[in-house]
């Protein structure tokens, strides 16, 4: 008995010691996500400060600020953006757990290479099913399927992130990101920051080059250069000019979507496909790809053939 006392003992001990070192192991865990949110959210502070003059004086005419990254094998482009919508509303919008991801599908389909989008949760995570493709009409067999996992990375009263991550895109590409966080900015506004990027391999690669030396020989971005032959400023263009290009798209996107928010349910389609279309006008050395009876026309076809499919 003594002897069976003695090993119960020591086995409820060192069942003890285990829950100890567990619960000391996740409270490290959790001190250091909430450690890294507070973090990231003093970062984007501070960058909302740093913008202050670039934000206010600009040539998009809206208080807006981009930049981007060609590395050797990856494209990147950010926008700090101030929009004119409560956080509490574009948090719930967009950040939402479980009807941020069907929004996030309103937000990418006005994108003009985005033909279908349906999000499905399950419990290995939520996955938004993004088709893309050519800038006009097109079947979906002909499109290629991207899967994007989407995260609500960080959730609190005055930050947000929210990520969409795919490993595998068209033409070797790989590793895509879109990235949206958010800290409140006063007076019922909110400063937002998107990333776009991605990687690619050497299909991905030669795809680019071919396209920029054939139909995409005269896009550019909205950064600017200076000509060394000429000495005169010239805007961007290359990969870098193409990242600016789909990275501003994207941003429009999500104010045309949070814009239509105001309206009733059966009349929000209409005004975000307007607002897109017209913001993106606003910038047609870069943007403009289709007139607005045609772009209407294929989104409307594509957003019901998304909506009979799902």
């Amino acid at each position: 008995m003594n002897t069976l006392a003695k090993s119960t003992s020591g086995n409820r001990r060192t069942r003890q010691w285990w829950m100890a070192v567990i619960t000391a192991a996740l409270c490290f865990l959790v001190q250091s996500a909430f450690a890294q949110a507070d973090d990231r959210a003093t970062g984007l502070r501070e960058k909302y400060q740093n913008l202050t003059q670039q934000l206010a004086q600009n040539q998009f005419q809206r208080p807006l600020y981009l930049e981007s990254q060609e590395l050797p094998s990856a494209l990147k482009g950010d926008i700090y953006g101030v929009v004119n919508f409560p956080f509490a509303m574009v948090n719930d919008a967009l950040n939402h757990p479980t009807q941020g991801p069907g929004n996030w599908c309103d937000v990418l389909i006005l994108h003009l290479n985005i033909k279908y989008c349906h999000a499905s949760t399950s419990d290995s995570g939520t996955v938004l099913a993004v088709n893309i493709g050519k800038k006009t009409e097109e079947s979906l067999s002909s499109s290629y399927r991207v899967q994007f996992t989407w995260h609500q990375a960080v959730s609190s009263p005055d930050y947000f992130r929210v990520e969409l991550s795919a490993v595998t895109g068209p033409l070797s590409t790989k590793d895509y990101r879109i990235v949206l966080e958010a800290i409140p900015a006063g007076n019922d506004r909110t400063f937002i920051h998107l990333t776009y990027a991605y990687g690619y391999g050497t299909a991905g690669r030669l795809a680019m080059k071919a396209y920029l030396a054939t139909i995409g020989s005269d896009k550019v971005g909205f950064s600017t250069t200076r000509d060394p032959s000429t000495n005169e400023t010239r805007y961007i263009g290359g990969v870098r000019g193409l990242v600016e290009r789909n990275t501003m798209r994207y941003y429009l996107a999500i104010e045309a979507y949070l814009d239509a928010l105001s309206r009733p349910p059966d009349a929000r389609l209409d005004k975000r496909l307007t607002e897109w279309f017209d913001s993106t006008e606003q910038y047609p050395r870069q943007l403009h790809e289709v007139s607005r009876a045609d772009y209407m026309q294929m989104k409307h076809n594509e957003y019901q053939r998304q909506q009979v499919a799902q």
